[in-house]
Parts: C-alpha cells; structure tokens; sequence
C-alpha cells in the first residue's frame, strides 16, 4: 500500500481545487511503467477497485489496483523547492 503523508494530502488537495469543486472528483494517479518510470495525476472518478486517499472532504487520491503494486511500500510526500512545492514519491532503503 502506498503511504500518503499529511503534507502529500493537503498539496493534493490544492491541486485539486484549482482543478474542480466537485467532490466526487479526484486526482487519479497514473503511471508509465516503462523506462523511464514517471508519474501524473489526472482528475477522475472513483472506480471500483480503486485505493482512495481522503482528507476532511475530498478524495484526494485515486489509484487502481495495478497501479498500487507498483507504489506498494512507497510513501508519497510533498517538498519545498525553489519553483513551489511539489510531490515525491520514494521508498525508504532497505
């Protein structure tokens, strides 16, 4: 399962915002497995099957199944950098 930190959820919720009002809207994380491995977040709904993230209102955070095997055991954060903050994702070494 992927961990989502409370400074991940409140910048997706951001993001969120300027992209709908809508609270059966989310952000869908989407990745492309091939190298190299990136990753995106697209509004969506929830489908069944999904790994849902929510804050207070929102579902901030929609993965399907086959995506949260890839991120399983990784932890989604937010970071400060010159050009705004920005989400991360990474594993913890072994």
């Amino acid at each position: 399962m992927l961990t989502v930190t409370d400074g991940a959820k409140q910048t997706l919720r951001e993001l969120l915002l300027e992209t709908t009002d809508d609270p059966e809207i989310g952000l869908r994380l989407v990745v492309r497995a091939v190298e190299p491995v990136r990753t995106g977040l697209v509004a969506d709904r929830e489908k069944p099957g999904d790994f849902v993230v929510h804050d207070d209102v929102y579902k901030v955070l929609l993965v399907a199944a086959e995506v949260a095997k890839v991120v399983a055991g990784a932890t989604m954060d937010s970071e400060d950098t010159p050009d705004g903050t920005r989400l991360v994702i990474f594993r913890e070494p072994p």
